[in-house]
């Protein structure tokens, strides 16, 4: 990985699967549920994992810059004069997580220069490790079962898989609940053959697509945050996907794209392979403009 020792590496791979066993054995104890904003939740195991991960990365790189989710003033990192950052999900797909599900997970990414460079992806209740870079690579931690004490046994290449392209009965596309249900069927009537699917967690619906598990994915209501986008960007980038908005232009991590206050990308986000982008990126831009245009009209 960019400029990381080995020794840097694997204190970040065991870290990230004992905050799994946190997980799990926070969960079994009490779960406490809070409202932080409207339809958006946050959970005492998602505060004591950004205690936690914030203090382990701040000691391991201390000349860098670490901004976590549930750390409000750490946004302020952002407008200081890093060279690196370190962007941190303490638990991405909180929703899923509150409701049981198994599509969460916790997220590192890092920031050199404005650029996404590397990637770690853990999911404890699949027993899911991913991280990597475009200099090194990219790769699949072996992990022993969700709860147990064992550090992750070994790592191997991650099996990057192109879909087949898209066809009038095979297009494959992941989509959140609320874009599906603002943009579903317009993109339906303008791309025929369109099956949509969706997960909890932004990184693994990346991770879907790097694996061949759909062709594209897009969000589109534009609240998703830096801390959920550098470490699956970094990750798909070094896959060969394109990553890029609605104009096609590539996605950007500067301060001119990103909302001040809450760090939100302001440019809708299209993750997918080549084939997949260049046939329906424009497709998906009409089904916005035109949906939206009825929604500017009613007002």
């Amino acid at each position: 990985m960019t400029h990381l020792s080995t020794d840097q590496l694997l204190k970040i791979q065991w870290l990230l699967h004992d905050c799994g066993n946190q997980v799990h054995q926070m969960t079994n104890e009490q779960l406490q549920v809070f409202e932080k904003g409207r339809d958006d939740y946050v959970t005492n195991v998602d505060r004591a994992l950004d205690r936690r991960l914030t203090s382990t990365f701040s000691t391991l790189f201390p000349q860098d810059g670490v901004i976590t989710e549930e750390n409000v003033q750490s946004r302020q990192e952002f407008f200081s004069n890093y060279q690196r950052l370190w962007l941190i999900d303490p638990l991405d797909g909180t929703d899923a997580f509150i409701q049981g599900g198994s599509h969460y997970a916790i997220m590192v990414g890092l920031l050199e220069a404005n650029q996404p460079v590397a990637g770690w992806i853990y999911a404890p209740a699949l027993s899911q490790g991913y991280y990597g870079s475009a200099e090194r690579g990219l790769f699949q931690s072996v992990e022993p079962p969700f709860g147990s004490v064992n550090p992750p046994r070994s790592s191997q290449p991650l099996a990057v898989k192109e879909p087949e392209p898209p066809s009038l009965q095979f297009c494959p596309i992941l989509i959140g609940y609320k874009d599906r249900q603002r943009y579903g069927e317009l993109i339906a009537d303008l791309i025929p053959g369109v099956q949509f699917s969706n997960i909890g967690s932004f990184g693994l619906k990346v991770m879907q697509v790097v694996t061949g598990r759909a062709g594209l994915y897009v969000y589109l209501n534009r609240r998703v945050k830096l801390w959920d986008t550098v470490g699956p960007v970094a990750l798909a980038k070094a896959a060969g996907l394109v990553c890029c908005d609605l104009d096609g232009e590539p996605l950007r991590f500067t301060l001119d794209v990103l909302n001040p206050e809450t760090l939100a990308h302001s440019q809708p986000i299209v993750i997918g392979w080549p084939r997949y982008v260049e046939l329906l990126r424009s497709r998906l831009q009409w089904a916005v403009a035109l949906k939206d245009g009825m929604r500017s009209q009613l007002k």
